[in-house]
């Protein structure tokens, strides 16, 4: 039996548009709902079980109309049902819910760490409807992405502050969910990341983040960490065998965020398998996870490479852009399988020369 128990595939993956800080989209954006029929395609195909999204990913926010999501006359209400119906219909689930805290220009300071009280009461209600919409499609996990909570010149930033102002947002999340009954949460996580869009974030990596979670969590039990890997952690040059393997014996690795990385680049958010670098350490990391004893859901986090796109098909392109992410997580754990524990004496190098060959099927 897999290792991974439940694929997910995430409203921001398929409906990416793929621009980037020096031009606008490659791909034409797409509606929600668009992106939803999609995902069920990809359920209805056997490539994936579930899917995720940030609440800008669904439908707008107006900071006018915080309970827009409850209201039946809204627009906002009639999309969310129209995507449930689609997914449900194809038997899709619901991994995790994610806060936009960082696309509206009003958070350009940061979310839940914004020095203005006013602009982190606001990115607390966004969060509590977020934590609405995750409950009315049954996500599994909230996850706090570090987002804009962060800082570019260290003199300016409240020190003294801001992690209480973090632990505020986050405790405040979880006492939101048991005061209106939201059983759906089965654990709320961090995913840290060094730096972008920031120049450098309160939580940059897995160990910091388990540290804030045990520091200053009031329910730490239901905090985990879904690590993005390679991409995040391998910014900041850490091993993902080395991350994998500290948040299981830590009873901390809910799920993770799976891509591909050139290591201390900027997040590049390859796809599984693609790209220079990361094959070895990406089967390894899986490996890893099986010598554990470790089962949970795997969540695809990364994009098509720019490049490769057709733009005169851009459902194709996506289309395409599923299958091969699920194709290439089945190829990682093949691999994964291949490998067999060195023979007792092995030297280091002998076992990795050992591992490479099986690997290659020599």
């Amino acid at each position: 039996m897999s290792i991974v128990t439940v694929r997910s595939m995430p409203f921001w993956c398929v409906g990416n548009p793929l621009s980037d800080p020096f031009g606008g989209p490659v791909l034409p954006k797409i509606d929600s709902l668009e992106v939803a029929k999609l995902i069920a395609e990809g359920k209805q195909q056997g490539l994936i079980d579930a899917t995720a999204f940030h609440d800008d990913d669904l439908v707008p926010w107006d900071p006018n109309h915080l309970e827009d999501d409850l209201d039946p006359a809204s627009p906002v209400y009639a999309k969310l049902h129209a995507i449930k119906a689609v997914l449900n219909e194809a038997g899709v689930v619901f991994n995790s819910a994610v806060c936009s805290l960082h696309g509206n220009p009003l958070f350009h300071n940061g979310g839940l760490c914004n020095p203005d009280p006013e602009i982190r009461k606001l990115a607390r209600q966004k969060v509590f409807r977020l934590l609405r919409m995750g409950q009315f499609f049954g996500a599994k996990y909230y996850i706090y992405w570090v987002a804009r909570d962060g800082f570019e010149v260290p003199v300016v930033t409240q020190w003294d502050k801001v992690y209480d102002w973090l632990a505020e947002g986050l405790n405040g999340a979880r006492e939101y969910m048991l005061a209106n009954g939201m059983t759906n949460y089965l654990g709320g996580t961090v995913e840290p990341k060094p730096n972008e869009p920031r120049g450098h974030m309160f939580l940059p990596t897995a160990g910091h983040a388990v540290g804030f979670i045990y520091g200053k969590l009031h329910e730490p039990d239901f905090w985990g960490v879904n690590p993005e890997l390679l991409q995040h952690e391998g910014m900041a040059l850490q091993n993902s065998v080395l991350t994998v393997a500290y948040l299981v014996s830590l009873k901390k690795l809910l799920f993770l965020h799976f891509g591909s990385q050139i290591k201390a680049q900027f997040d590049d958010d390859f796809p599984p398998l693609v790209g220079p670098e990361g094959l070895k350490e990406t089967v390894m990391m899986f490996y890893t996870l099986k010598k554990l004893g470790w089962k949970g859901p795997v969540e695809f986090d990364c994009h098509a490479l720019r490049a490769e796109v057709n733009r005169d098909d851009p459902l194709a392109s996506r289309r395409q852009f599923i299958r091969d992410c699920s194709e290439a997580l089945d190829i990682a754990l093949k691999l994964a399988d291949r490998i067999q524990e060195p023979a007792p004496g092995l030297s280091q190098t002998a076992a990795d020369l050992a591992s490479i060959r099986q690997l290659c099927g020599l």
